[in-house]
């Protein structure tokens, strides 16, 4: 066991860091390859407003799981299944549940260096199989819209609002006594926005629907937490 455990630290995780890092720093210069061709291409360049809009939107919407979800991920995917998780997406619904999957039918503990390693395997798989079903359902997927009618393909200009009420509904049913008041600050800052309130600030201000419901609803959840954990205290007080 010992020799290993040497082989794992001195052989396996340095080689891991060090293609993890060269391949997401290669998405990354992937990501931003069409905007780069754009702006040294054909002199294509947004307005400084809008990028910062688009930042500001993004972080207030997932910049808490940027922090949050490596940590919380880690002890189940390891080292590699990290670079491997926030290289290919689909972190929560597919590739933890795969790593969670291979490791018990493997029979090894999640955090262990046989759990990272048969994480990593499990994660391979789920990588491959999504690359291949997701490729055939692109080309089926074009093949079907070209025979859909113009009402059936307008429809799906409502699929993405949907989406977003059932994920609104599945973390509702979680805090039932938070959900009325996220509803309340995202359908009141809309209106805010919409009648011009927000109009001071740069670009189209939707954003601050974003920002302020997040971080209104944590305020106000956590106001309410700590009032009840006072609350709580008094009683056990008076009990006492």
């Amino acid at each position: 066991m010992d020799k290993n455990k040497d082989i794992f630290e001195s052989d396996y995780l340095p080689y891991v860091n060090r293609w993890g890092k060269i391949t997401n720093w290669l998405g990354v210069l992937a990501s931003f390859g069409p905007a780069l061709v754009l702006l040294v291409g054909f002199d294509i360049m947004p307005p400084v407003s809008a990028i910062i809009t688009a930042l500001i939107a993004i972080a207030s919407a997932v910049g808490i799981n940027w922090v949050i979800e490596p940590i919380s991920y880690f002890p189940i995917v390891g080292v590699a299944g990290t670079y491997m998780a926030f290289l290919t997406g689909n972190i929560s619904n597919l590739r933890v549940p795969s790593a969670a999957v291979s490791q018990k039918v493997a029979g090894v503990e999640p955090g262990s260096r046989e759990g990272a390693i048969i994480a990593t395997l499990g994660m391979a798989v789920s990588v491959i199989a999504n690359i291949t079903i997701l490729t055939l359902g692109v080309f089926a997927g074009t093949a079907i819209l070209s025979k859909l009618s113009p009402e059936v393909l307008a429809a799906f200009n409502f699929l993405l609002p949907s989406l977003f009420g059932a994920i609104f509904v599945q973390f509702a049913l979680m805090k039932l006594n938070i959900a009325p008041i996220a509803l309340a600050l995202g359908i009141g800052l809309t209106l805010a926005v919409n009648a011009g309130i927000f109009s001071f600030l740069p670009g189209r201000p939707t954003y601050m629907v974003t920002l302020g419901a997040v971080f209104g609803t944590i305020a106000i959840a956590t106001a309410l937490y700590k009032n009840k954990s006072v609350n709580k205290g008094a009683a056990i007080d008076e009990k006492n």
